[in-house]
């Protein structure tokens, strides 16, 4: 599977036929075991594809997650409530990619509406690490991490809530960018958490994450988040120190990080100063509470964004059913779970006591990056904590598995862009993990932290 850059080289080269590309990597996906595609949009590329493939991205093909609607196309969010559900839009990213003649050609399977971290939770079936066939990709967007990873897919698109996209790029190899919260719009995408989901992107390299960024930003009317000046233009402060500074904040290593993986980042931060990087490692305390804001917050918007899925409009109805019955049935156990725990923090008498110290938080959390961004360029750490998990070993401890999402959750509080670049590979047995290594920047410096991306994918 070529990446876009190569696709475009070849096929201007009458190298690759698109036609014979796309029917080729369908056949392939339907032989894969990995489970990471839900449904291939049969009857969307027998009517677009003779229109797509005589323009300027000749039909690449693109999966997009199954909670990202296209109009016409069953947009089911991995759940049994919307199973049959037919879109009548058109997500505003998928359309930008379809005006510059990229071919969504399939929805990658995901968690139940983005809930479970490991894509063990989705209705359908649960994805597989293409590393190794005991492994889970992690986070819900694990089926177009697998699919990118094991070359099924050219690139893809997914939300990312905190960590959706890094972490699943991390522990499959590849390379995973969340922009800055209303770089991208989210008109017609299933939300989880409205004030912490992002599109972003999967890809093999930094190069087309960048191509994909620079389709999709800009400005939408649909969503009132993206109205920022920001993202009507690329960077006018292109990166150009020829020092990079880095802070890595000393509370990374508190976090149950795995040994081999800290081994493998310290050996990658020698590297980076011997490459004329400056690199520092700093106090910042507010790190070891990221995880208990973003649970907080996230919990009380997801249980409003659920609220409409009671039966009467996106499921059917059946004799004797009652609302409870209907979401009783139409929702698996991972959502349930968190709807009822979660439901625990919206209550009158929490309100004070839990959601709106959660908001000051955040706030001081979002202050103390700008204060930080004034004295360097970038932060980095680690993408996880450990590489990836057996199949089914932390569904039972889900204390346990939300504890993953330490290093990511920052960038989703704070509105920050961040990426995960492949840093290599663990040894556990006789099995090679891949693990990543995350930059994070400030606030509408994506293309900035793009460039970094690229500088630093070709050193570790």
């Amino acid at each position: 599977m070529p990446t876009i850059t190569s696709y475009l080289q070849q096929v201007q080269s009458w190298t690759i036929d698109p036609e014979t590309f796309i029917q080729q990597t369908i056949q392939q996906i339907q032989k894969s075991d990995l489970n990471s595609f839900i449904r291939v949009h049969d009857q969307f590329i027998s009517s677009h594809f003779d229109e797509l493939a005589s323009r300027e991205f000749h039909s690449a093909p693109i999966g997009i997650k199954d909670n990202m609607m296209l109009t016409g196309e069953i947009s089911s969010c991995a759940s049994k409530m919307l199973e049959h559900y037919v879109a009548p839009y058109t997500a505003t990213c998928c359309q930008k990619l379809i005006d510059k003649w990229f071919l969504p050609i399939w929805k990658t399977n995901m968690d139940e509406f983005a809930m479970g971290s490991s894509t063990e939770h989705s209705y359908f079936w649960p994805t597989i690490n293409p590393h190794w066939i005991n492994r889970m990709p992690w986070w819900s967007s694990g089926g177009s991490a697998a699919a990118v990873a094991s070359w099924l897919c050219i690139a893809a698109l997914w939300t990312d809530t905190g960590g959706s996209i890094r972490q699943p790029s991390s522990l499959c190899g590849i390379v995973g960018f969340k922009p800055t919260y209303g770089k991208i719009s989210r008109y017609w995408v299933q939300s989880l958490s409205s004030s912490l989901d992002q599109v972003g992107t999967l890809t093999q390299t930094v190069h087309d994450a960048e191509i994909l960024l620079s389709i999709m930003a800009g400005e939408d009317e649909n969503d009132l988040q993206t109205l920022n000046p920001h993202t009507n233009t690329s960077s006018s402060h292109t990166f150009t120190a020829e020092k990079p500074k880095i802070a890595i904040p000393n509370e990374i290593f508190t976090f149950s990080l795995d040994p081999r993986v800290e081994a493998l980042f310290r050996s990658k931060v020698d590297i980076l100063i011997s490459s004329w990087f400056q690199v520092d490692f700093i106090d910042f305390p507010l790190l070891r509470h990221v995880w208990s804001l973003y649970y907080i917050l996230m919990s009380a918007e997801l249980t409003s964004n659920l609220w409409r899925f009671d039966g009467m409009r996106f499921w059917c109805q059946k004799a004797g059913l009652d609302y409870t019955d209907i979401r009783s049935q139409a929702f698996w156990k991972e959502v349930k779970k968190r709807l009822m725990l979660w439901n625990y923090v919206v209550l009158h008498k929490n309100y004070d006591k839990y959601y709106k110290p959660a908001l000051k938080s955040r706030q001081q959390l979002t202050n103390q990056f700008s204060k930080l961004f004034e004295n360097y360029d970038a932060v980095m750490t680690p993408t996880t904590p450990a590489p990836a998990s057996n199949l089914g070993s932390k569904t039972a401890n889900s204390l346990q598995m939300y504890l993953e999402d330490l290093y990511t959750t920052p960038a989703n509080l704070a509105w920050l862009p961040a990426i995960s670049l492949p840093m290599w590979t663990v040894d556990e047995n006789w099995e090679k993990l891949p693990v990543g290594i995350q930059l994070m920047w400030k606030q509408w410096w994506d293309e900035d932290l793009l460039h970094l991306a690229w500088k630093l994918e070709s050193i570790i």
